[in-house]
């Protein structure tokens, strides 16, 4: 356990060694700013590495990750990161990130008492309740428990487009455009969702609007995305 735990030391002295000898300045520039493009809000998972699997460098995307990447409004951390990373940082891309095989996904899928986790993992029950009909349909346990995990992501999206941050930056900039991804541990690969905001959010936008303006959130339309 020591030897393991002395090894992250060995391993971030050969990192700042091969930085320094790419960029004799790195570090300098490292530290006198941020302007990450990016928020990306992902699960905690040990598996699943945000900058890694994007092939961003450090200070390119702003992170914030918990179980199973929900977004609840009632959770001060990450209603902070967003409204952080929307006002001060202006990032122009929030991603919120599933990943097939997730276990917060599986223990909301699960009739179990999990203690602490109940309130939290209800979210993601809700979204089931939301989409029950699609998913019963769903025979195949595999394939109903990877749409969860999609729906997931589809429904932490629109929590984040409910947020007055978000809604009043977009009407002055069209940005930060919100994404929907999946990671799938088996092939490494980012799967974009490409989720139809306007057709989603057609009947309930009245519901959510905190602005008392016509808009919605749209990729195909953006013009920040052409």
């Amino acid at each position: 356990m020591k030897k393991s735990y002395e090894v992250i030391f060995e391993n971030n002295k050969k990192w700042v060694e091969s930085k320094l000898v790419e960029n004799p300045d790195f570090f300098k520039t490292l530290s006198a700013s941020q302007t990450p493009e990016y928020l990306y809000i992902g699960c905690s998972d040990s598996r699943v590495s945000a900058e890694e699997m994007m092939g961003m460098k450090p200070g390119e995307v702003f992170v914030t990750r918990n179980v199973a990447n929900v977004v609840n409004t009632l959770d001060m951390s990450s209603t902070a990161v967003i409204q952080y990373a929307v006002e001060h940082l202006k990032v122009k891309h929030i991603i919120v990130c599933g990943h097939y095989g997730c276990g917060g996904v599986k223990a909301a899928m699960t009739p179990e008492d999990f203690g602490l986790l109940n309130p939290w993992l209800r979210t993601i029950r809700d979204v089931y309740r939301l989409h029950q009909a699609e998913l019963d349909a769903i025979e195949d346990d595999q394939l109903r428990y990877d749409r969860l995990v999609e729906l997931n992501v589809q429904e932490q999206c629109i929590n984040v487009i409910k947020m007055a941050v978000i809604q009043e930056q977009y009407l002055l900039d069209e940005y930060p455009i919100v994404h929907g991804w999946v990671f799938d541990l088996k092939t490494g690969k980012i799967i974009d969702l490409d989720i139809d905001f306007e057709n989603i959010l057609k009947d309930i936008q009245k519901i959510y609007n905190l602005t008392n303006s016509n808009w919605v959130m749209s990729r195909k339309n953006n013009k920040n995305f052409i």
